[in-house]
């Protein structure tokens, strides 16, 4: 009896646990294949930091210790760009607006687009100034339009960084210019970006390679972007460059092909070459072996929302930004499926861009991402009347 048990016990062991010690010895080795495999991309190695991310998923496709707290120089005005832009959409700027220049922002050292105390310029010229040529003195010109002052323009970038769930970066001013406890990170940098890129628009500012200002004036002043790629590589049109003596040469850039638009980010370069090579390096690897497919359009209409004490009895739910799937070429879109879920508790009033529910992506049920859906107007209260006559036609309908 005892040899029978004995033997059921060593069958058990040969038929149960050593495959399964095998499968795990298999997966072990298949994780660690892939690993190595990623290791073994080394990309930016010029850099003392990077990430690679595809713009509308926000998926990770390289980073480097991406972490890494470091002075991220004129790449601040990215933030600074962020702010401008979100001034210009809620109207507390406009383009044609003349600013005028204090001479404090006149004073900015580091690049500059000389601009001179007392000097009137429009908006869309100053935005020019900070995209093309990272002028330092347009930025605070800006800032100081916007906010007030420097500093209160500050806090805003640091709210807004919170708000972004920024964890690693702090500012002391809107340019970059070397200051204590001024500092971010390429997976910072990367978020911001993105944000940015919400406004599609500020791709005219950053996508021109020359231009001038004060065009046809004793005063007229040529810009040359300091983002050379915008000129030598395919497809790009931004963001911000960034060099001090600290920080060395970095660079935010992001490129569009098809409907793919990839966002590179590298700091602490020792040379501008070995930045834009690093950069390269890395746009060619997301051409290279990924694409994605667009799903919905910036702002394209979703759903629609309809709110009994609501003026409007319907209003157009649209996304917040573009949303697309991003995969490895040559591999199969198959159960991909779209879910709109929108908020259960919705109050009056609504402002422009208010979030009011979500698209999800999931495949094979799996959440692959979430993007806002956002009202694309004003929405108030229904007056008194709106309301008898809503309530009146609904009694009808029910006869």
């Amino acid at each position: 009896m005892k040899k029978t048990i004995l033997l059921l016990a060593f069958l058990m062991v040969f038929s149960g646990v050593f495959p399964v010690n095998m499968m795990a010895e298999e997966n072990t080795a298949e994780q660690n294949k892939e690993q190595t495999s990623e290791d073994q991309l080394n990309l930016a190695e010029n850099s003392q930091s990077a990430i690679l991310l595809e713009r509308d998923t926000g998926k990770i496709l390289y980073e480097k210790d991406a972490h890494k707290q470091l002075p991220p120089a004129s790449m601040t005005k990215i933030m600074t760009m962020i702010l401008i832009m979100e001034a210009l959409d809620e109207g507390k700027i406009k383009l044609d607006e003349k600013v005028r220049v204090s001479e404090y922002a006149a004073s900015m050292g580091g690049s500059q687009i000389f601009l001179e105390a007392g000097e009137e310029m429009k908006v869309q010229d100053l935005l020019m100034g900070v995209a093309v040529a990272s002028g330092n003195d347009a930025s605070v010109a800006l800032a100081e339009r916007i906010a007030g002052s420097e500093q209160a323009f500050v806090k805003m970038m640091n709210d807004k960084a919170r708000q972004l769930g920024l964890e690693n970066t702090r500012f002391q001013n809107p340019t970059g210019l070397p200051a204590e406890g001024h500092f971010s990170t390429a997976y910072d940098m990367g978020v911001m970006a993105k944000e940015l890129l919400k406004h599609e628009e500020i791709t005219e500012y950053t996508g021109i390679y020359d231009g001038y200002l004060r065009e046809g004036t004793e005063d007229e002043f040529w810009l040359v972007n300091t983002n050379k790629l915008v000129k030598f590589y395919p497809g790009v049109d931004g963001l911000k460059t960034g060099y001090t003596s600290e920080a060395k040469y970095c660079l935010t850039a992001t490129a569009k092909k098809n409907d793919m638009r990839v966002v590179a980010v590298v700091l602490g370069a020792d040379t501008t070459k070995k930045r834009n090579s690093d950069v390269t390096q890395m746009l060619d690897y997301a051409f290279n072996h990924f694409d994605t497919k667009q799903l919905f359009k910036s702002n394209q209409p979703v759903s629609k929302l309809s709110l009994l004490k609501a003026a409007n009895e319907s209003i157009d739910v649209v996304t917040e930004e573009p949303i697309s799937l991003i995969y490895k070429k040559g591999e199969p879109l198959e159960n991909i499926d779209t879910n709109v879920v929108m908020q259960e508790d919705i109050t009056l009033p609504l402002k422009m861009g208010d979030e009011v529910g979500k698209v999800e992506i999931v495949h094979n049920g799996k959440v692959l991402s979430e993007t806002p859906l956002i009202v694309k107007e004003n929405v108030d209260h229904a007056g008194y009347w709106q309301l008898f006559k809503r309530t009146f036609h609904a009694m009808l309908k029910k006869q």
